[in-house]
């Protein structure tokens, strides 16, 4: 444990030096529409299942104490986004099962009582594609149909109250790099985020040591979140994926979960 809070302590203090040599994402190439409410309005509601959200430990739907460790990540995402004019946020883990798709979930969710703002979750594990698991919702059509231009996103896309959007994989993909490395992949991003105007897209995307899915799509985004697991992320593994996803794009922060208070006290 002492190992891994030194890497990332080392991580904070390169972040800043790395950040200047980080590829910018391309800029919109399409022109934002301009009835964005009529085009939330027109999605497809998607009501969620209480129990599922608990079950999955998804608690930031309503404010209260549960939820505020993800209403503080919430809110220091969004001043360091605002303040750099990003509105794509990957999010991601060294290894499976560090807790990726409930911190995207909650996040998103958190977002979300924030009624001036919209937020968007998309999810692009799409081998192993979890948040209509979490949810428990089923779109008429998945998201790998959505990304090749088979169906639009309004045909696809489902709305949660009046301000947040997802984008729901229903099964694994048989060639999912492709689909993310795919131009037509950040074309239709470009068109959604010109006709919807969301201020947050959030992208849950595969482990990085896993596969080369996360480093086909990176070029997408503004900015990522790694989410390490307490006593099972390694330290050669955070250091390894911190070190991979800079190279593409920048690392907004890291989320330590499952981290206990007895931890810190040995």
């Amino acid at each position: 444990m002492e190992k891994l809070q030194a890497a990332l302590e080392k991580a904070r203090q390169t972040r800043a030096v790395r950040s200047s040599t980080v590829p910018t994402r391309q800029q919109l190439r399409v022109t934002p529409a301009s009835d964005a409410d009529g085009a939330w309005q027109a999605l497809a509601p998607a009501d969620l299942d209480e129990a599922a959200l608990s079950q999955h430990l998804i608690v930031t739907r309503e404010a209260g104490v549960e939820a505020t460790p993800f209403d503080i990540l919430r809110t220091k995402a969004l001043l360091q986004m605002r303040q750099n004019g990003w509105k794509r946020l990957a999010i991601t883990s060294p290894m499976p099962n560090s807790g990726k798709t409930t911190v995207a979930c909650n996040l998103a969710l958190a977002l979300g009582r924030q009624r001036d703002l919209r937020a968007m979750l998309f999810d692009l594990d799409l081998r192993d594609p979890s948040v209509h698991d979490f949810l428990n919702v089923t779109p008429e059509h998945g998201i790998g149909e959505m990304l090749s231009g088979r169906v639009p996103f309004a045909a696809q896309g489902l709305r949660h109250g009046g301000n947040v959007a997802f984008s729901i994989s229903l099964h694994p993909e048989p060639d999912p790099t492709r689909l993310l490395l795919a131009e037509e992949t950040a074309e239709r991003l470009d068109e959604i985020e010109a006709v919807y105007k969301p201020d947050v897209m959030i992208f849950d995307l595969p482990s990085v040591l896993v596969n080369d899915d996360t480093r086909a799509f990176l070029k997408n985004v503004d900015c990522a979140l790694i989410v390490i697991r307490a006593e099972a992320t390694r330290h050669a593994q955070f250091d390894t994926c911190e070190r991979e996803i800079a190279e593409h794009t920048n690392v907004l922060g890291v989320v330590l979960n499952a981290y206990r208070q007895a931890d810190a006290k040995g």
